[in-house]
C-alpha cells in the first residue's frame, strides 16, 4: 500500500514540475512548482522510511536487487527536488522523480543479495558508501543523456515548447559536474574502504571489479581535473562522464555475470 502511494505521490509531482514549465500553464507555474515540492517531500519521507526499515531490518542488513533500485531512486527523487530550485531545471526534476516513482515498486522484492548479515559493521558501511556513490553517479548519467539530447535538439534547431522542459546546456553541465564530484568522492572513499578487506584479489575473485572501478575512478578523475584546469564541457565531456559510468557499471554487473553465471563462483 505504501508503494502505490509514494508511486502517487511521486507521479503527481512529476507532472507538476512538467506543467509548471509549459508556456500554457505559465499563470500557475508556481503553485505547480509549491504543490510538486509538497508531494515530493513527502514521497521522500515515506519512501526513505520503509527503505530504512527493509534494508536495515532488525539484527540484519537486506540489501536485495529491488531495495537497491529503490534506494538509487530515492537519490533520484532527493536529487530532482534539490535541483527544482533552480526552474529552467524542473523539466528535468519532473524526469528525475517520474523514474524514482517506478523504482518505489521494487522495494522488498526479493532477489539475489549478497550475503553480509554475517560481515563487520565495517563491511557493511563500504557497501552502503559503494551502493550511494554509483546512485549519484546513476544520476548523473540520466543528467549526462539530457544534455545530449539538448545539445541535438540545439544543433537541429527544433524549436518548440517542449524546448521549455531543457534547460540551458550550461545549467545542465553544471548539475552533471555536481553530480560527477559528489559521485568521485564516495567512490574514492568506497575504493579506499574497501582495498582494506582485500587480502587476495584472484582468490577473493576481486581482480576484474576491482580494476574496472578503479579505472573508472581514473576516468571520473580526469574528467573533474580537465573540468577545473581547462574548462572542457559539452559532447567530449558528457560522453567520458557516459564512459566512466559505463566502466563502473562493467566493474559489478559485468564481473558478476561472468563470476556467477559462467564459472559458477561468488565474490568473497
Amino acid at each position: 500500500m505504501s508503494q502505490i502511494t509514494i508511486l502517487s505521490l511521486y507521479l503527481v509531482a512529476a507532472a507538476a514540475f512538467t506543467m509548471s514549465r509549459l508556456p500554457r500553464f505559465a499563470p500557475r507555474a508556481r503553485p505547480l512548482f509549491i504543490v510538486a515540492c509538497i508531494l515530493t517531500a513527502a514521497g521522500i519521507a515515506i519512501h526513505g522510511q520503509n527503505l530504512f526499515g527493509l534494508v536495515l531490518p532488525q539484527h540484519g542488513f537486506d540489501l536485495s536487487t529491488g531495495n537497491a533500485a529503490a534506494m538509487i531512486g530515492l537519490e533520484l527523487a532527493v536529487i530532482g527536488l534539490i535541483a527544482a530550485v533552480e526552474p529552467t531545471l524542473r523539466g528535468m526534476s519532473g524526469g528525475l522523480i517520474l523514474l524514482a516513482a517506478f523504482t518505489a515498486l521494487l522495494m522488498g522484492v526479493s532477489g539475489d543479495a549478497p550475503d553480509v548479515n554475517a560481515l563487520a559493521w565495517q563491511v557493511r558501511a563500504h557497501v552502503l558508501i559503494a551502493l550511494l556513490s554509483y546512485g549519484l553517479l546513476a544520476v548523473g548519467a540520466i543528467v549526462a543523456v539530457f544534455a545530449l539530447l539538448q545539445e541535438r535538439r540545439l544543433q537541429a534547431a527544433k524549436l518548440s515548447s517542449a524546448n521549455r522542459l531543457f534547460a540551458p546546456l550550461e545549467t545542465t553541465e553544471k548539475l552533471l559536474f555536481a553530480l560527477a564530484a559528489a559521485g568521485f568522492a564516495g567512490l574514492t572513499l568506497a575504493i579506499a574502504s574497501g582495498s582494506t578487506f582485500i587480502t587476495n584479489l584472484l582468490d577473493q575473485h576481486l581482480a576484474h571489479k576491482f580494476a574496472l572501478s578503479l579505472l573508472a575512478w581514473l576516468v571520473f578523475g580526469i574528467l573533474l581535473g580537465g573540468r577545473y584546469f581547462r574548462g572542457w564541457r559539452g559532447k567530449r565531456a558528457v560522453r567520458l562522464y557516459l564512459g566512466g559510468f559505463a566502466l563502473l557499471c562493467l566493474a559489478y554487473f559485468g564481473s558478476r555475470l561472468v563470476l556467477e553465471e559462467i564459472f559458477n563462483r561468488s565474490w568473497s
